[in-house]
């Protein structure tokens, strides 16, 4: 859902946003099961090596899993604006990537905080399109629906019941394995899990709102998103509807332009984004402290090896924005090159078989909780490379050739994770082992007093410094003394407790900021230093692009055998695989290109790097060595991130009111309005504010001139119209300016003269409005004042107004 076609003033490639989406369900509709996720989950048990689960399979309901984590279909309800020229709206692959597991439903013991996750639409043309997405509970208000989920209960409870009594080894251990999320270790819990009663229980449904852009500023859509959210459930209505923040994020806030940040207005804050500029490394907002925190270092660089050599990368997680992390992280260290091959770092169900065909993928599945990976079935590949990222565990193909010195390259990539706080080996806290394992451990430091861990904020001094000598020895001088040891209250400063939470996350995002620029220009800088001198190596037989464009399958365009003789040695069991992959012909291509249209954007950036390298070490191509160079922008690319993010170079227009409906879109708390798509369906045809307020001026005037001339007045008080007065009074000055009149002619007045007696006939009129006396003061008499009055009234607007025009159109003829 990207356009190719340029864009022009106005038009929708331009502006940050393009759609607006609202995904849920249809009441109307009631409940349907959602047949891909049934497939998917089916397939995922045949990769299990669950006989069972495939020994079930129906063509109705699947009644081996509990209603409550079934999947239904879900439906796009509304999208704004309908369709854009340049980003056809694709509705399947929208609804199926919003919501990959269809509709969730939930009861009031379950967890229902908002899930945020990120996708990405790819088009046949290579070009991308990036959606946020923000998943939230709303109470099922349709009986219908309540109604259907008990039956669905009843009927589960049924086939549990029967399949108990047909087998006594059918226990709670194929209950519990079909259970995605609680305490399967608590038999109350797990039959509260399995139960749902519509005159006890509140049921929830899942929902999700979506922004779709065509760039991806993942950390402003999410804050956008979340704003919003928090206006649906807080108890007070948001200023103004949420109508006029989605209008003016789709059809006022202008995408920044390159090298320049841009601020805008969610619900309750601004929000800021930034583009780098034309020199810089391309726009990425992922959080790569994520990647490496979730897969660590020496595991990220392998399979940062794996995606150069264009292997199969499969990416594991229960999260779909971790799989978005890892997935858009690596592929953004690839620069200068791209990956280009399939990228799916979010499977859907329908797209399962795709992990089986014998090409080169990126691709993320979603794994259910309490599944065991030891027996995944993944495809028979000797070059797959499985990424467990929940877990911290990889498996590598046969034969991995290293990446060149990978040691120092390491090394160097520690010391900027260093700089920031984090830990190269990454973390362990989204592991299940590790979770249990460091909760064991601070269970224990907890309820170990002598430790220096305090447990409440109260403590008694003695307990806390029992067995010390010198204490003893300080203790029975206070008991002879009389003086007792009291309970202190330990807390913590008030200044750190009055920090602003605000500015926490404010320099929390500028670390990300500046943490992803300065590990991707360590990226960037080996690759950099690797091929400084490939321009020398590239054929450029043809002598125009369709001569090359014809015979280009035949043509050699890359001396290969001249450039790995130049490399180091311990560079060619890398480099020779590397330069035989797609990433690297598709930019060896683009460098011949470049030669008849515009570079592409990635090779002009690093072709400049090149050059600034040139300038500062010249050596010829022969004498080049395997020693290892460190990156020398770092502080130089982070300076320019914290100078666009300090200070603001453009603000979008505020959101304000529209022309909507009353009585529509109402405030409801906790549940997200039907929009009123007439406002959103089309933005405004001229967003400058001075052109509207002078529309609304015009708009004015028309209706005062409609209203002078239906008014009626007595034959010896009427005025000569609006467009009468104009003409006559432009003629008297254009005859004013043309000289003295012919003879046949009156005598013409001067233009002073002419605005005296307009002024004079003006002040006459006030003269001759008289009031009458007290005594005269009959109903017929109040009515004829008041009548005169008003008449004498609009005669002298009338005469003030023509005097303006007059004198409007005598200045417009002067210049």
């Amino acid at each position: 859902m990207s356009g190719s076609a340029a864009p022009g003033p106005g038009s929708a490639p331009c502006r940050f946003a393009h759609y607006f989406v609202v995904c849920g369900t249809d009441a109307d509709s009631g409940l349907e099961p959602d047949e891909l996720a049934v497939l998917y989950q089916w397939l995922e048990a045949d990769r299990h090596g669950n006989s069972s689960d495939t020994a079930n399979r129906t063509s109705g309901e699947n009644f081996e899993q509990s209603p409550l984590r079934r999947t239904f279909k879900s439906k796009v309800l509304a999208h704004y604006p309908q369709n854009i020229e340049w980003n056809p709206f694709d509705q399947d692959a929208v609804n199926m990537l919003c919501m990959p597991k269809g509709l969730s439903f939930r009861t009031q013991i379950d967890n229902r905080d908002p899930q945020f996750h990120s996708f990405i639409i790819t088009r046949e043309d290579g070009s991308r399109t990036y959606g946020f997405v923000l998943t939230f509970y709303e109470e099922v208000t349709s009986k219908q629906i309540c109604t259907a989920m008990q039956t669905l209960y009843q009927m589960h409870n049924a086939e549990q019941c029967s399949s108990v009594y047909a087998s006594s080894s059918c226990s709670m251990d194929s209950l519990a394995s079909s259970i995605d999320e609680g305490d399967a270790t608590s038999l109350a819990k797990l039959q509260q899990y399995n139960s749902y009663d519509i005159s006890r229980d509140t049921l929830y449904v899942s929902k999700c709102i979506c922004l779709i852009t065509p760039l991806p500023f993942m950390q402003a859509c999410k804050k956008f998103l979340i704003q919003l959210y928090k206006a649906v459930t807080s108890q007070q209505p948001p200023p103004l509807p949420l109508e006029s923040y989605i209008h003016n994020v789709l059809y006022e806030v202008p995408l920044p332009p390159p090298g320049r940040s841009l601020k805008f207005y969610g619900v309750y804050e601004p929000i800021i984004c930034q583009r780098p500029g034309p020199s810089e490394l391309p726009l990425s907002d992922y959080p790569l402290r994520e990647a490496f925190e979730l897969l660590g270092l020496e595991n990220l660089v392998q399979v940062f090896t794996c995606v150069l050599l264009e292997m199969q990368i499969l990416l594991y997680s229960q999260d779909y924005q971790r799989l978005m992390t890892v997935a858009e992280g690596i592929t953004t260290l690839l620069f200068p090159f791209q990956w280009q091959h399939v990228y799916v770092p979010i499977l859907p169900a329908s797209l399962l078989h795709f992990l089986d065909a014998p090409v080169p993928y990126l691709m993320g599945l979603q794994s259910k909780e309490g599944t065991d990976r030891s027996k995944l079935e993944l495809p028979q590949e000797a070059n797959l490379c499985f990424v467990d990222i929940d877990n911290h565990f990889i498996e590598l193909p046969e034969e991995l050739p290293q990446f060149p010195n990978k040691l120092e390259f390491i090394q160097e990539i520690s010391e900027v994770l260093l700089q920031f706080g984090i830990p190269p080996e990454g973390n362990l806290h989204c592991s299940e082992s590790a979770t249990k394992l460091k909760n064991l451990v601070l269970n224990d430091l907890v309820n170990d007093k002598k430790n220096g861990n305090i447990p409440s904020n109260t403590i008694n001094m003695y307990e806390l410094l029992k067995g010390n000598e010198t204490i003893a020895r300080l203790q029975a001088l206070a008991k002879r003394t009389g003086v007792t040891v009291e309970k202190m209250t330990i807390t913590a400063p008030m200044a750190e407790k009055e920090k602003d939470v605000k500015l926490q996350c404010e320099e929390e995002e500028l670390r990300d900021y500046k943490l992803n620029v300065q590990l991707r220009e360590v990226f960037a800088n080996r690759f950099t230093q690797m091929f400084a001198d490939y321009e020398a190596f590239v054929i450029q037989a043809a002598q125009d692009m369709e001569s090359w464009l014809t015979n280009r399958e035949q043509m050699q365009n890359f001396d290969k055998a001249s450039f790995l003789s130049d490399q180091p040695e311990p560079y060619l069991p890398f480099l020779s695989h590397f330069i035989e992959t797609q990433m690297f012909a598709t930019f060896i291509d683009n460098k011949i290109m470049s030669q008849w249209e515009e570079k592409d954007p990635f090779l002009r950036v690093f072709d400049s790097r090149i050059e600034k390298i040139r300038l500062y070490n010249v050596r010829a191509p022969a004498l080049r060595t395997s020693i290892y160079q460190k990156c020398s922008t770092l502080k130089e690319a982070a300076q320019s991130i914290e100078q666009r993010l300090m200070k603001i170079d453009h603000t979008a227009i505020h959101p304000h009111l529209l022309d909507m409906k009353i009585g529509q879109g109402k405030y409801e708390q906790g549940f997200f309005p039907k929009l009123q798509s007439e406002v959103l369906a089309t933005g405004p045809t001229n967003n400058n504010r001075w052109a509207s307020r002078s529309a609304t001026t015009q708009r004015r005037k028309d209706r005062l001139r409609q209203h002078s001339e239906h008014i009626g007045l007595d034959n010896d008080l009427r005025e000569p119209s609006e467009e009468l007065l104009i003409r006559q009074n432009s003629m008297a000055f254009w005859e004013w300016d043309q000289g003295p009149p012919p003879p046949a002619r009156p005598p013409k007045k001067s233009f002073s003269e002419c605005c005296l007696k307009y002024m004079q006939e003006a002040r006459s009129l006030g003269k001759n409005l008289r009031q009458p006396k007290l005594s005269d003061l009959s109903p017929a008499v109040i009515a004829q004042t008041n009548w005169k009055f008003v008449e004498g009234l609009l005669k002298e607007c009338r005469m003030k107004v023509t005097i303006y025009i007059f004198l409007k159109c005598m200045f417009s003829t002067l210049l």
